[in-house]
């Protein structure tokens, strides 16, 4: 029997680290992005996802939505994972390369659990002036 798990943390970075001692350092956390000009092309980016308190086997998915017009600039792959017993508890990273940002506004990066959506967060794409 599958009990879906929670969602401890959802984290959008710049890099994501693992120390020898199995602990994570999530660098860059951020929720705007800024360009000179647009289209903007952003080279790199994390999703990591904490999930606990849940047992059985789930699919994960991450999405980034463009909220103006509900195009997706990003459907990722399913991540599959397994909790074992309620007590456990397993974390995804997502790593994005590459990713267009058609104009300046506002996205959502969304979270998948089998489906069903967990969370929307936003994140802002921000005009900047070049010098």
């Amino acid at each position: 029997m599958n009990i879906n798990p929670t969602m401890q943390f959802s984290i959008l970075c710049d890099d994501v680290r693992r120390e020898d001692n199995g602990k994570f350092m999530f660098l860059g956390l951020f929720e705007t992005i800024g360009g000179a000009s647009f289209p903007l092309k952003h080279s790199r980016f994390y999703v990591a996802n904490r999930w606990c308190k849940g047992a059985g086997a789930f699919k994960e998915k991450i999405r980034v939505i463009r909220e103006e017009t509900g195009e997706s600039l990003l459907v990722s792959g399913e991540t599959t994972f397994e909790l074992k017993e309620l007590h456990h508890y397993h974390t995804t990273i997502n790593r994005f390369d590459g990713i267009v940002f058609p104009a300046p506004g506002k996205y959502l990066v969304e979270v998948l659990l089998n489906d069903d959506l967990v969370i929307s967060y936003p994140v802002a794409l921000k005009q900047i002036k070049s010098s």
